[in-house]
């Protein structure tokens, strides 16, 4: 049985890819509120200010244009609802597998970037 192959992975597995998902969500959403903020200029100087993010966030913000701003809101929308479907995909026991070969993602590629849909064989072909 040594030479078993998982086919998808176990409800413990996915539940600890759930929290890290979750996590990167809360960040994500955030960053993305913040990136907002600093487009319509709804940030106050409240004590949002003290936070790493936001001060980071600030001082580029002084550099950057509405439109670069923007830009990188639309980025960050698009990896929020990245990682809200792989949620759904770990609620389907569907999460971590590759959609073109059908196998298993490694974890610590799913890690890294968890709402990863194809393993590095596939993406690194999908270069050439």
């Amino acid at each position: 049985m040594a030479d078993f192959e998982k086919t998808r992975y176990s409800d413990d597995e996915l539940a600890e890819f759930k929290e890290i998902i979750l996590d990167k969500l809360e960040k994500a959403r955030d960053d993305y509120e913040l990136l907002r903020a600093t487009i319509t200029h709804e940030s106050s100087n409240d004590t949002e200010d003290t936070s790493p993010t936001f001060k980071v966030l600030e001082e580029g913000a002084a550099t950057l244009s509405k439109e670069e701003s923007g830009r990188l809101a639309q980025r960050q929308l698009k990896f929020i609802q990245y990682l809200e479907a792989a949620l759904v995909r770990i609620e389907n026991k569907t999460y971590g597998i590759c959609r073109e070969t059908g196998k298993l993602i490694p974890k610590e590629r799913l890690k890294i970037v968890p709402h990863a849909t194809l393993c590095i064989e596939v993406k690194e072909n999908e270069k050439h």
